[in-house]
């Protein structure tokens, strides 16, 4: 991933201190897709493990560094949801694309799992319903997003609607251009109300994705998250790409930026997901609030019971 290496280097340059020595990348930081730049999908390895632990590409320990984050991620969601009881109004939203097989439900399953699911806020989105093409394509996203206090994960999102709806075209083109102003003005909207919006693309590549494909027709278990659709699917790879692109180019925003994940290795997409959540998380800091009524008088009163 020679862009995430460069995004590295610059990283690296900003956390230089004062005696000299280089603070480690934020990961946020290598696998953020620049604002602004152009985006070309094939010149990033979908099994690259950039940022990796211990600068490795061992499996092993990227699982027990995931399984390393939990506890501290299950404190600052407690944190983050204590914090709203007092009034703090902030949240994050995860939210997942990529291809068929990239990954997003073992992202909700693995990743999602190391929180208290009382306080995530899950929605899977499908082909709108016949009430929700009644209304405008960002309505049944503000439907389903987190509230004060909690962690919402979109499992694919509003971005289906420059994706899909280009490659099927859908919509005309002078309408899907628009939305891609929709789509940043909407989430600078989300930013301001005290959204942290982590979006991650999950990137796969033509081959692993056959390999996935064929894992579910190979075991009889799998077979209900096989769609026949699906190899047809296949032959629009070129322009799924493409649509991917543009939505990253246009839309990755200061105030919403993309991260590209590569998804061919499971362990990484779910180390790399968690981290990125880990980051976020601890750049928020929320905080336990202070008790709004007299500690030592309670505690007098429960001790007076005998």
């Amino acid at each position: 991933m020679a862009k995430a290496k460069k995004d590295g280097k610059s990283a690296k340059k900003r956390g230089k201190k004062a005696g000299g020595s280089a603070a480690p990348p934020l990961l946020r930081d290598l696998l953020r897709i620049p604002e602004g730049e152009r985006v070309d999908l094939s010149s990033y390895d979908a099994a690259a493990t950039p940022g990796s632990p211990a600068g490795k590409s061992d499996k092993l320990a990227g699982l027990a560094a995931t399984a390393q984050m939990g506890e501290r991620l299950a404190d600052l969601q407690e944190r983050l949801y204590a914090a709203s009881t007092a009034g703090d109004r902030r949240r994050v939203l995860l939210v997942l694309q990529g291809m068929d097989t990239s990954g997003k439900g073992g992202t909700v399953k693995h990743v999602i799992g190391l929180f208290n699911p009382s306080g995530c806020r899950i929605k899977a989105f499908k082909a709108p319903t016949p009430e929700e093409q009644n209304h405008p394509f960002l309505w049944r996203i503000m439907k389903a997003l987190p509230q004060p206090g909690e962690i919402g994960i979109f499992d694919r999102s509003h971005y289906e609607d420059v994706l899909i709806a280009r490659v099927r075209e859908l919509v005309p083109r002078s309408q899907l251009g628009r939305r891609y102003g929709q789509i940043n003005r909407f989430e600078k909207s989300l930013a301001d109300d005290g959204v942290t919006v982590v979006k991650c693309f999950l990137h796969i590549s033509y081959a692993q994705q056959r390999r996935r494909l064929l894992e579910r027709l190979d075991n009889p278990d799998k077979h209900w998250k096989f769609n026949p659709g699906d190899i047809a699917e296949r032959a629009l790879w070129p322009a799924y790409q493409e649509a991917y692109e543009l939505a990253l180019e246009r839309c990755s925003t200061d105030a919403a930026p993309w991260h590209l994940i590569p998804a061919d290795r499971k362990w990484y997409r779910n180390w790399a997901i968690s981290k990125l959540l880990l980051e976020h998380l601890e750049s928020l800091d929320p905080r336990y609030p202070a008790a709004d009524f007299d500690v030592e008088e309670s505690r007098k009163r429960l001790l007076s019971e005998g």
